[in-house]
C-alpha cells in the first residue's frame, strides 16, 4: 500500500504543476495528448488536431512512455515526421486500476527524466 500511496502523492504533485501551468487539473488522457505533442516536436498553439490525430498523439505518448521500460523502441519517422515504434515485449495484463497506475508511474518517470513539464507550451 505504501507504494500506491507514494505513487498517489507524486501524481498529486504533478497535477499541481499542471494546474499552475494551465489553470486546470488534467486527467491521464490530457497528459498523454500533451506528451504526444511534445514528442512529435511540433507544438503550435493555434494548430487544431483531428480526432484521429489526437488518438495518434496519445499512441505516440504511450509508446514513448513505455519505451522507458523496454516495451517499445523508436523505429523511424514517417514522411510527416511522426515517430513510429516497434513493440519489443508483451504488455503486462492488468485490470483498469493497475493499467492506470502503470501509465501514471511511466508518466512520472518521463517528467523526472525531462525536467519541467511542457516548458515550451
Amino acid at each position: 500500500m505504501q507504494t500506491q500511496d507514494d505513487l498517489q502523492a507524486r501524481w498529486w504533485k504533478l497535477e499541481e504543476q499542471f494546474f499552475k501551468k494551465f489553470g486546470k487539473k488534467p486527467d491521464v488522457e490530457a497528459i498523454l495528448f500533451l506528451i504526444g505533442i511534445q514528442e512529435i516536436g511540433n507544438f503550435n498553439p493555434k494548430k487544431k488536431f483531428t480526432k484521429e490525430q489526437k488518438q495518434d498523439l496519445m499512441h505516440v505518448a504511450v509508446c514513448s512512455l513505455l519505451s522507458q521500460s523496454g516495451y517499445y523502441e523508436f523505429d523511424d519517422y514517417d514522411e510527416d515526421k511522426w515517430p513510429h515504434f516497434k513493440q519489443l515485449k508483451d504488455l503486462p495484463h492488468y485490470n483498469m486500476m493497475e493499467q492506470e497506475n502503470f501509465l501514471k508511474d511511466h508518466i512520472l518517470l518521463y517528467f523526472e527524466n525531462i525536467g519541467e513539464p511542457f516548458k515550451n507550451f
